[in-house]
């Protein structure tokens, strides 16, 4: 009896304390109050300026307001060094930005070689492999998880991201090397190739729907071999919607240089893509460039690869070398003095002044606007999720000082030639640093020192890591 008596005082010491806690707990609130919102309210006092400059807040954006009037001088427009181009594509209303960047730095090449007054590939050939390859990799991925449970991380990341306009270079790389290339002649744009958004919800529905079926299918005892037949028939139906937007690709041209008159220099010839591919372009992109990143984020001088950040199935994942900017910078400048573009991507929406089609960081100045400090550096606006790589451009100039010091960069952007400076923008050196991410170099502009990070076996990422962003 004694010893159940001393069983019930501490159990009742024990729900004593318990329910303390709980009390403790319960005076806790998390909400906005009366009494809080009432001290808000009185600390609020602004004075007579900033009660008429909360007048014109009211009623005008508060870019235009935080518009940095000092930073408006003429632009300098200059370059110590450039690479050469000719014409600026348009990508439209469309996420291809990626793919476009990826055809320039193979268009640079082929103009300066077959001494074209100008030259455009066809992206709509492309592109419509790329979402091809896409469903396929999201069915794919759907059958690989089929044991898995719908409430999976990465079977939920799955069903959000069926297909995408947006991009990497990876894609670029392994489109090509599969498909070959087709001037745009030979495939011309069409309206839901140069505005993606309508049709791409649609198909995205459709493959999502193909998604549950291949779960459904798996969970009533169906094997893989036929969920493979499944997915067969599913891409047919992909291929069909497709060919209705986008139209069907060529399977083989007729194609040959022109003068600034018009006229053929010589006899066209019959090609097919990879024919024209290799015999215009030649450039191995899956094995003779490297991916560069600027991701203060991670350790530096290591190499990362992320899961799913890939267009095709077979193909490769998004594979980088982490570097300081430093670093980055030498190949960026090696690759400009030898007259190579290259494949660059940042955050383009901060600080951009796109009237003037220039980045800089002094562009505006929401801090005396708001009497706010901002405070975040980049590794923090990382993993913040507030900046990350998401358009991707041709970078071709470097303004380098009589001290050797970078000044500015300037991209050839694939938004009409109407739009930012002459269809370029040009960034600050300062801006570069603070907003650049990912460059890719060809092997012979790079260090041995980075090229030995790519022997060691890479960390892999999840699909969901903030620098899988694909470029818009």
């Amino acid at each position: 009896m004694k010893q159940n008596n001393k069983f019930k005082l501490a159990g009742c010491l024990l729900a004593a304390l318990l329910a303390a806690g709980n009390v403790s707990a319960q005076k806790i609130d998390g909400s906005i109050n009366a009494e809080m919102l009432k001290e808000f309210a009185e600390n609020y006092k602004p004075t007579g300026a900033e009660k008429a400059l909360k007048n014109v807040m009211l009623t005008t954006s508060v870019k235009t307001l935080a518009v940095n009037q000092e930073n408006k001088t003429e632009m300098n427009t200059f370059f110590s060094n450039t690479v050469n181009s000719k014409g600026i594509t348009d990508q439209e209303s469309s996420g291809r930005c990626w793919l476009f960047t990826g055809l320039n730095v193979m268009r640079a090449k082929m103009i300066a070689e077959q001494n074209l007054n100008g030259f455009e590939f066809s992206q709509v050939y492309n592109f419509f492999f790329d979402q091809l390859e896409k469903s396929n990799l999201f069915l794919q991925g759907i059958i690989d998880t089929r044991k898995k449970p719908i409430d999976d991380r990465t079977v939920e990341w799955l069903f959000k991201n069926p297909l995408s306009d947006g991009g990497t270079f990876t894609g670029v790389a392994d489109l090509v090397a599969k498909y070959g290339v087709v001037p745009k002649s030979a495939m011309r744009e069409t309206y839901s190739s140069n505005n993606t958004s309508a049709f791409n919800s649609v198909i995205k529905r459709k493959l999502r729907e193909f998604g549950i079926q291949l779960r459904e299918a798996s969970d009533s005892g169906k094997k893989e071999k036929e969920l493979m037949a499944m997915k067969k028939e599913m891409l047919g139906t992909v291929y069909k919607m497709l060919a209705s937007v986008y139209g069907v690709p060529p399977t083989t041209f007729t194609w040959a240089p022109k003068d600034s008159d018009g006229k053929y220099r010589e006899k066209p010839q019959e090609y097919t893509p990879k024919s024209f591919y290799e015999k215009f372009v030649g450039l191995d992109f899956q094995n003779n460039y490297v991916m560069l990143m600027n991701d203060p984020s991670r350790p530096y001088w290591k190499s990362y690869e992320i899961s799913y950040d890939r267009h095709v199935y077979e193909g490769h994942n998004w594979l980088y070398v982490n570097l300081p900017m430093e670093d980055i910078k030498q190949m960026a400048i090696a690759s400009i003095k030898d007259s190579v573009m290259m494949y660059f991507s940042c955050d383009v929406g901060k600080f951009l002044d796109s009237g003037r089609g220039l980045l800089d960081i002094n562009n505006y100045d929401y801090e005396s606007l708001f009497g706010v400090e901002f405070k975040m550096d980049k590794k923090q606006r990382i993993i913040t999720r507030d900046s990350g790589s998401s358009h991707a451009m041709t970078l071709k100039s470097v303004d380098i000082d009589e001290n050797g010091k970078t000044v500015k960069w300037q991209v050839e952007n694939s938004w009409g030639a109407s739009s930012g400076y002459k269809g370029t923008l040009i960034m600050t050196d300062e801006w570069f640093d603070e907003y650049m991410f990912r460059l890719v170099v060809d092997k012979k502009y790079v260090p041995a020192k980075v090229l030995k990070v790519l022997d060691e076996k890479p960390t892999m990422l999840p699909a969901w890591d903030p620098m899988f962003m694909p470029e818009e």
